[in-house]
């Protein structure tokens, strides 16, 4: 049988592009050690022309809205595509954050209480702190990579940062103090727990992409029983939320070594010195190994499409009388 190529996508309209681009191209170069692969920079929310669902397997490294969202999955699905990671359904319900949060508890798996508001209609500083508490988060609801993330320290910065939401859907959290920690899954399976400690305190945007302002441990230094007792949640949560292939997920361990869901990332950052890699050498996979691991799941879908076709092109064959020979191609 013929191997697909496999297509990597990079790019996207999102405020994430250039991560995915630096995702992209780290992943593509990894790629090309074990299979054919082609790297393609995505413009538009819309498939590429001239995709080919019996030629290529995609390996999506869109992130943010659109590419991480179902957008690009339910596309991909329409149009026969087999793609790695998580499919159109478990994307969009992973980058709803309340909803995850909700399908996450519902498994075992502790989340932080929080009020889910539009911009439209957003409740006041004092309803929120009469609620939550006087520390709280602020986030969007459907945004990764931390962007728009909030942590007023008092109500006169709370009212201020409500003040500057516009639109969309929002998310306000009773802030869990305690250590940040993220905990890559691999095929169900959890790696290696990961401990960020940003600088600043606040793993924003910033945090994560300026070289410098951050310090990780991996793995971290935690005793076994709590490291078991994170990946359990980690591993809890990717099945909850109907995952498959790979994704990222984040906590914070409270002062009473408590897993607090923060969220599910299924399409991460993957640059050579992301999270999810970290994670994954931590388990032993350098980062070649990873992203090969990564692809098998949807090789191997792929594979099992095409023996499907050629059986049933053999099955709908006219094979003449008995003991004509039918010429067969070497697979």
């Amino acid at each position: 049988m013929i191997a697909p190529v496999i297509t990597v996508f990079a790019g996207g309209t999102s405020s994430e592009r250039e991560v995915s681009l630096g995702s992209g191209r780290a992943c593509a170069l990894a790629l090309a050690r074990s299979f054919p692969t082609e790297l393609v920079t995505i413009d538009s929310d819309a498939l590429p022309p001239g995709l080919d669902r019996f030629r290529q397997v995609v390996f999506s490294m869109l992130h943010g809205t659109f590419g991480e969202d179902g957008g690009m999955q339910r596309l991909l699905e329409q149009a026969g595509v087999i793609f790695c990671g998580c499919d159109a359904a478990a994307s969009r319900l992973a980058m709803d954050k309340a909803r995850a949060k909700q399908v996450v508890a519902a498994a075992g798996v502790g989340v932080a209480d929080g009020i889910l508001f539009a911009a439209s209609a957003k409740p006041s500083a004092d309803e929120i702190i009469g609620r939550l508490g006087a520390e709280v988060v602020i986030k969007p609801n459907n945004q990764g990579s931390s962007v728009g993330l909030r942590l007023p320290a008092d109500g006169r910065e709370l009212s201020a940062a409500l003040a500057e939401i516009t639109a969309g859907l929002w998310l306000a959290e009773r802030r869990v103090r305690g250590r940040e920690l993220s905990v890559g899954v691999l095929g169900g399976r959890a790696m290696g727990v990961v401990e960020i400690q940003p600088h600043s305190g606040i793993y924003d945007y910033a945090s994560k992409y300026t070289k410098g302002m951050t310090d990780y441990f991996a793995p971290a230094p935690l005793e076994a029983g709590v490291t078991g007792a994170v990946q359990a949640a980690a591993a809890a949560a990717f099945s909850a939320c109907g995952c498959r292939d790979y994704a990222r997920i984040d906590f914070i361990l409270s002062s009473g070594n408590e897993p607090c869901f923060l969220e599910l990332n299924p399409l991460p950052g993957m640059k050579e010195t992301s999270l999810l890699p970290m994670s994954a050498r931590c388990a032993g996979l350098d980062f070649v190994a990873l992203v090969r691991e990564m692809a098998k799941p949807a090789l191997g879908r792929w594979q099992r499409r095409q023996a499907s076709r050629l059986e049933s092109s053999f099955e709908n064959k006219d094979l003449g009388s008995p003991g004509k020979a039918v010429p067969v191609s070497p697979r």
